[in-house]
């Protein structure tokens, strides 16, 4: 008698169980297709691919994809159309919308640096190799501070000092954007300055060698230094004493220099001014004294 009552129980439960289970198959389709009916969608152009800063757009590289009515992202574009021959000025991703803030002016047609230089600043290329370069791992949309090695020479000492703080990278190469994530070794990097930092990188790249400084994408602060002369630079990581016996040799150095070319002056002035005379075909050689 159990057993019969356990039975009886175990198939009423799959009977509520068939129920249960038939009347959701048929109601949930209804629900989906009446959702399916209540949400609007809109057509919004997105990026087929990652796309660069300076890209002229062409209708091959958009796409368009379904976006619920009410959560179109202001500023996008409907038609891929609307969007040919213009000019991006700020990258965007794949599947990411293109908006008409990230455009330049419709009447600017023509991609490259040129359209994406920010009003009243210049575009000034630099030489460098792979280890100013920071070892090929600046890219377009980097900010990095100029710094530049005057040699002996040119100045008194030796000395390094950074001229240049925050600027942006306007390309790296050829190209505004580079090809594949490797790092690549590159002759060329553009950035964009003020007329007045144009001069200062000029001066410095012809004067002395420059390096590049990568920074964070969020740091924005100013840093003023003083600049490093090689006695400065070996008193580093130095004990007092040490310090003041590396500046001490210096000095020396200096005062010796500039002693020497002084008692090397009152020589040349004693040395007489030797002229050539010639007469016809006899040559002779007359003496000047120099003048105190």
């Amino acid at each position: 008698m159990g057993k019969r009552k356990s039975f009886m129980l175990l198939g009423v439960a799959v009977a509520i169980a068939l129920v249960t289970s038939f009347l959701i198959y048929r109601v949930l389709p209804k629900q989906t297709d009446v959702n399916a009916a209540t949400i609007q969608t809109q057509p919004v152009t997105v990026a087929l691919a990652d796309l660069g800063w300076g890209k002229v757009l062409a209708k091959e590289m958009m796409k368009t994809v379904p976006y619920p009515k009410e959560y179109v992202p202001p500023g996008s574009f409907s038609d891929p159309n609307a969007l040919t021959g213009r000019v991006l000025l700020y990258p965007v991703k794949a599947n990411e919308p293109i908006f008409e803030s990230r455009l330049a002016p419709a009447s600017i047609k023509t991609g490259g640096v040129a359209a994406v230089i920010t009003s009243k600043k210049r575009a000034v290329a630099v030489k460098v190799d792979k280890i100013i370069g920071v070892a090929g791992f600046i890219n377009a949309g980097n900010r990095v501070d100029v710094l530049v090695t005057i040699a002996s020479g040119k100045t008194s000492a030796p000395v390094t000092k950074t001229v240049l703080e925050n600027v942006l990278v306007l390309a790296v190469g050829p190209d505004l954007e580079k090809k594949g994530k490797e790092p690549s070794p590159t002759d060329v990097i553009t950035l964009e300055v003020t007329p007045e930092e144009a001069e200062k990188l000029a001066l410095a790249s012809t004067e002395g060698k420059l390096q590049m400084a990568l920074r964070n994408y969020n740091d924005g602060e100013d840093v003023v230094t003083k600049g490093i002369t090689v006695p400065t630079l070996l008193a580093s990581y130095a004990s007092e004493s040490q310090q003041k016996a590396t500046k001490t040799t210096a000095s020396q150095k200096i005062r010796s220099g500039a002693a020497s070319e002084m008692a090397s002056t009152p020589r040349d002035r004693a040395t007489p001014v030797v002229v050539e005379l010639v007469k016809g075909t006899k040559v002779t050689e007359v003496k000047f004294e120099r003048s105190e």
